[in-house]
């Protein structure tokens, strides 16, 4: 790839700020126009998301706020997947500590993707989970609070229109969903 018309070349990277959540570098880099500079870079953990399904045809999700963007919306089940973990297995472990429904089988992977590529890296897996979910209780995520929905899939259309769909780890997954299924 890296001698694909376009290519830009990397010489390493220095990070200026380093924690569990993000990371933030410097790459020396050159462009395809000979150009050469440091090139901020934000490095995300992997997140794994749960779409879990139910027999209505129904996703759940959390509709809550998000500070960042001060936005109040939908958002499918998720988090960071912790060192030595499966991305499927925390999809499923973060989905019965948001919502206390406990998705039922193994999940399907069924994306992933790299929502900013230009200047973030923040490697998202998506996993759908079929059959369903068992209610076990309430949320023991208590930094996760909202409310917890099954949300019809018909509706994805109109939220997104809305963006009552928040983050690209819902939005992606929905429509990537739906538009397999009908491929």
């Amino acid at each position: 790839m890296a001698d694909e018309q376009g290519a830009w070349q990397t010489f390493g990277e220095r990070l200026v700020y380093d924690n569990k959540w993000v990371k933030v570098g410097l790459t020396d880099v050159q462009a395809p126009n000979g150009q050469r500079w440091e090139y901020h870079v934000v490095h995300l953990a992997r997140i794994a998301i749960a779409l879990v399904l139910n027999d209505r045809d129904e996703a759940l999700m959390l509709w809550r706020y998000r500070f960042a963007t001060d936005q109040w919306g939908y958002e499918l089940l998720g988090g960071m997947v912790d060192e030595g973990e499966e991305s499927a297995v925390t999809a499923a472990r973060e989905a019965a500590e948001e919502s206390g429904w406990e998705p039922i089988g193994k999940g399907e992977h069924l994306v992933s993707f790299e929502p900013l590529p230009g200047q973030v890296t923040a490697p998202v897996d998506v996993y759908v989970f079929p059959n369903g979910a068992k209610h076990i209780g309430d949320p023991t995520d208590t930094e996760e609070v909202g409310r917890v929905e099954w949300v019809p899939l018909s509706r994805v259309n109109e939220l997104a229109q809305r963006q009552e769909l928040l983050g690209s780890g819902t939005l992606v997954a929905l429509l990537y969903y739906l538009n397999s299924r009908t491929a």
